[in-house]
């Protein structure tokens, strides 16, 4: 085994289930009896189950369950309930917000109220969904890292469909629900705006999108460089440093000068993913409410060019002298 190397889980081993760790009074018993999967073996653990739902996760999954069925029910309306269009649709399909005639005020349901009503039970699914996470993460002894990581995400969601649309005073600000949409309400915000790429908490979410990318990739390609020498046994390394992390270390020293260990490189890659959402969360809640447009507040602050003066300048004839009002 000393020349294995992996892309993937090259080998599987299967033993009894595990039905994992005790737990707390109080809980609810996992459901399900375990079985499993060779495909979902070449990716990662081959177990399926026993599931842990509990009380926030039903309640979760059943006002997801909704919001679904108001959305899809709707796009298929929109086709006249035709199942060949709507399938061949449904990238161009959507659920529009209110028009902004309404303001913050709960209009009709084929004027809008629809989509307030699936944005209801889609956020309280996301919602019931955190508390799920952070409860879980408690309940089995660990650090609640991942429920403060889709809180970063959350805020995002939040910002675009629910708290700047009330600062807006409309919730004609929202997104629609749809695929493409969805992408044109992205393109004509960021055109209305002055264009979002001079909006600078923008530019520092595309570098906390791309950094935490790279930091990824970077960090499970020498994972995988170094499997051979039991680099995936990362704690066992964060612990008690082995070839697999000295030769890690050698190997960035060598290639930039600096090398993370291999517990900080968790830590960098956590602060630039949960980072993205959080500054690209700030630039939109900004947007309208604080900068009109993007690009002169860019000239402004020396952040963008401005257009080169082609043309004289446009005299305004009501402000011009000797004509009569």
């Amino acid at each position: 085994m000393a020349e294995y190397q992996n892309i993937f889980t090259q080998i599987q081993v299967k033993g009894p289930a595990d039905p994992g760790v005790p737990l707390p009074a109080g809980n609810t018993t996992r459901k399900g009896k375990p079985g499993y999967s060779h495909l979902l073996g070449l990716f990662g653990d081959a177990q399926i189950g026993p599931i842990y739902l509990g009380w926030f996760g039903i309640a979760s999954l059943l006002c997801g369950f909704i919001a679904i069925e108001i959305i899809g029910l709707n796009m298929w309306a929109s086709v006249n309930w035709d199942p060949i269009q709507f399938v061949r649709q449904l990238p161009w399909l959507a659920l529009e917000p209110p028009s902004p005639a309404n303001g913050l005020r709960i209009p009709p349901l084929n004027e809008g109220g629809w989509w307030l009503m699936a944005g209801f039970f889609l956020t309280t699914s996301i919602l019931l969904w955190w508390v799920r996470v952070y409860r879980r993460a408690r309940a089995l002894g660990m650090g609640t890292h991942v429920a403060w990581a889709f809180a970063a995400a959350i805020w995002l969601y939040l910002v675009l469909g629910f708290i700047r649309p009330v600062l807006m005073g409309s919730w004609g600000e929202a997104v629609p629900f749809g695929i493409f949409p969805h992408l044109d309400w992205t393109a004509a915000f960021s055109i209305r705006y002055g264009n979002l790429f001079y909006n600078p908490f923008h530019m520092l979410s595309i570098a906390f999108l791309y950094g935490s990318a790279l930091l990824f990739a970077m960090h499970g390609a020498t994972i995988l460089a170094v499997s051979r020498y039991g680099g995936d046994r990362e704690v066992e390394q964060i612990l008690d440093r082995g070839t697999a992390s000295e030769r890690s270390a050698l190997f960035w020293r060598w290639t930039m000068g600096f090398n993370a260990t291999m517990e900080s490189i968790h830590r960098w890659a956590w602060w630039f993913a949960v980072l993205c959402p959080l500054t690209g969360g700030l630039g939109i809640l900004l947007t309208g409410t604080v900068v009109d447009n993007w690009y002169l507040w860019g000239v402004k602050h020396g952040v963008a060019p401005p257009y080169p003066a082609v043309y004289p300048p446009v005299i305004d004839p009501a402000a011009a002298s000797g004509i009569s009002q």
